[in-house]
């Protein structure tokens, strides 16, 4: 709830992705103004455009000598840019609603109605970068620090928090969903283990949570340390093209973009028809031990990131017995192939992590249901619309909708919604929230799901 509420905040404020959403409320104060953190990986897949990073729990402050004769050299904040986000919306879908889209208009059905509130007043806290590179100048990295030691020792690429946007007072965010029938009633009853019909969640922001961060990557060497101000992926050579031209050629069509995500998944998931029956059937088993259990799933993201980072230093051990036999076999499996499974099972755990706990709950259904190859197809198909068109509509075959129960149909109609698309039996669709990153990782997790169980 927190991670959807601090994406919807970046997406309104800062649309050229300078920013980082936060994706824990309990974690939000270890990214703030000059905290260190650690970047996962090199690269960053379409369903995540932005850099994963991991706390460090050390600040730069921690791992800087001592300034000469206990002058202070602490880099004054500022603060700038306050402003007032509202969020007030309430749909009712009872049979009769028909939202309005040019050139059609969709008819909404299945009993229930959705509210989201939220007022929120934020503003961004920096690091004014003359004081940092006064304090670079002035003060150096102390190489006997436990932390850089064992940095020294890895590949892990540090970066330092320069900017923030922060809440300037408390705020509550309050979502409810109330199933009046149908489908929708009994997957709320059952996900709540309750035999209640409306689920209401609120969250408590409090004044001064960090909502999202920017950073620099920070390089350290010899008891020097320096920044990088500008990098490639944020430098942008025109040679005397118009920015307005540049940016019309930057766009993808749909196509391209499904393109994009069948590479990207083919490259990440490609070696897995290649596994032994048996190592197969452990990655499978494990994988859905995880998406049951949300702890679970973040521990073995944990341990893979780690795992990946230091390689042959790092040794996998865990309590939990629905991760020791993946472990064991990592462990011992020739370093190609540790590598290779190792970096595709970590890409799957990225698009299970962006999907919500109830879509995990609803892909495991149709997992035993047999349904997950219609699946795939469908999510595949509404990838090559316009998913960036926010609140409009198109049609997708509807065939595609027609499944051999109607409880599986609205299952899966359910299941898409959650990634942002609302469907109607006669292949009507009203694309809700700009939901193309939230589709591709629903169509990651059906293709890797497919190929691990052996689906046809």
């Amino acid at each position: 709830m927190f991670k959807k509420l601090t994406k919807f905040i970046v997406n309104q404020t800062n649309p050229r992705e300078e920013f980082v959403p936060v994706e824990s409320i309990a974690d939000n104060e270890h990214f703030r103004p000059l905290y260190l953190l650690k970047r996962k990986g090199k690269s960053k897949t379409i369903f995540h455009p932005a850099p994963y990073y991991q706390q460090t729990r050390f600040t730069l402050h921690d791992v800087l000598l001592p300034a000469e004769y206990g002058e202070s050299t602490e880099p004054l904040l500022q603060d700038s840019s306050q402003f007032t986000l509202t969020k007030i919306s309430k749909d009712q879908a009872d049979g009769g609603l028909s939202i309005p889209c040019d050139p059609a208009s969709a008819d909404l059905q299945g009993g229930a109605s959705f509210s989201k509130e939220i007022v929120i007043k934020t503003h961004n806290k920096s690091v004014p970068l003359e004081s940092l590179e006064k304090l670079r100048r002035e003060r150096k990295i102390n190489m006997d620090h436990s932390f850089i030691q064992q940095l020294q020792r890895t590949h892990i690429s540090l970066y330092v928090v320069t900017e923030i946007l922060e809440a300037s007072e408390e705020t509550v965010y309050k979502e409810s969903t109330k199933a009046d029938g149908g489908f929708k009633a009994k997957f709320y009853a059952t996900l709540s283990g309750k035999g209640t019909r409306e689920v209401k969640q609120t969250i408590v922001i409090p004044k001064g949570c960090t909502l999202a961060f920017r950073t620099i990557p920070l390089y350290i060497g010899d008891g020097a340390w320096h920044l990088e101000y500008f990098t490639l992926e944020n430098v942008r050579v025109t040679d005397g093209i118009d920015d307005l031209e540049l940016l019309m050629n930057s766009e993808n069509s749909s196509d391209e973009k499904l393109e994009e995500v069948m590479s990207e998944v083919k490259d990440y998931c490609g070696n897995f028809p290649e596994l032994s029956p048996e190592l197969l059937l452990i990655s499978f088993n494990t994988i859905k031990a995880v998406m049951r259990d949300k702890n679970l799933l973040q521990e073995l993201r944990q341990k893979m990131d780690e795992f990946l980072e230091l390689n042959d230093a790092y040794e996998l051990k865990t309590e939990s017995p629905d991760l020791k036999d993946l472990f064991s076999i990592l462990q011992h499996s020739p370093e190609w192939r540790l590598l290779e499974l190792a970096g595709g099972i970590t890409y799957i755990l990225d698009a299970l992590h962006e999907l919500m706990d109830e879509q995990l709950l609803l892909l495991l259904e149709s997992l035993e249901r047999k349904i997950l190859s219609q699946q795939l197809e469908l999510v595949e198909h509404l990838l090559k619309h316009d998913l960036e068109d926010k609140m409009c509509n198109f049609y997708v075959d509807a065939r595609l909708l027609s499944f051999q129960h109607k409880e599986e149909q609205m299952l899966t109609m359910e299941l898409v919604e959650m990634s942002g698309v609302q469907l109607q039996e006669d292949g009507t669709a009203v694309s809700l929230d700009q939901p193309f990153e939230g589709m591709a990782a629903l169509f990651v997790a059906l293709y890797a799901l497919n190929l691990l169980s052996g689906s046809k």
